[in-house]
């Protein structure tokens, strides 16, 4: 099962990764293409008018997109920020069980979230939303990329949890030990 785990939430920040490259790649093409209508109209010829419609809208469902993939795989890694101030000062066993606590109120705030968002996807299908820019795109997509998201930081949280209570160190734990990042 943790082979399972550590590969999906890898193969979600590779995802992520891929959102953001996507991103560069279209405001890359968008500023060639300005570039040559320039000078196109420098030289007195018609620019070609090489554009990416709704890129303003493209760019931010793949932001979207490329944060809620990498929230688990980030969190796992040890990449979010933990104040432990607290915990450090406790002794291991009070501090194991504030962790506990800590990471099961968290998987609950995400397991609401991960549902909110839901029923929100699932409106957006159910009521055929599109994106008003010039492309229209399904909402449900973006949404649902959100959702998806949202439902593996979930499972990484419920993880932390279940490592936690069974007297093991979370993978944030391990990862902030091997950086040599004081928990």
């Amino acid at each position: 099962m943790r082979l399972f785990l550590d590969r999906l939430y890898a193969a979600a920040l590779i995802l992520s990764a891929l959102g953001f490259a996507a991103i560069a790649a279209l405001v890359l093409f968008q500023v060639v293409g300005r570039l040559i209508d320039r000078f196109a109209r420098l030289a007195g010829v018609s620019p070609p008018g090489l554009t990416v419609p709704s890129l303003a809208e493209l760019g931010s469902f793949l932001f979207l997109g490329a944060v809620f993939l990498g929230l688990a795989g980030t969190f796992v890694r040890g990449g979010h920020v933990r104040v432990s101030l607290l915990t450090n000062a406790l002794p291991a066993g009070a501090a194991r069980v504030l962790s506990a606590v800590v990471a099961a109120i968290a998987a609950g705030l995400s397991t609401f979230a991960t549902w909110s968002s839901w029923l929100q996807t699932a409106d957006s299908w159910a009521f055929d939303s599109v994106s008003f820019g010039m492309l229209r795109i399904p909402l449900w997509l973006p949404q649902g990329v959100m959702t998806l998201g949202l439902a593996l930081l979930t499972i990484a949280l419920i993880d932390a949890l279940v490592v936690l209570i069974r007297g093991g160190a979370p993978s944030y734990e391990v990862a902030e030990a091997g950086a040599g990042v004081e928990g």
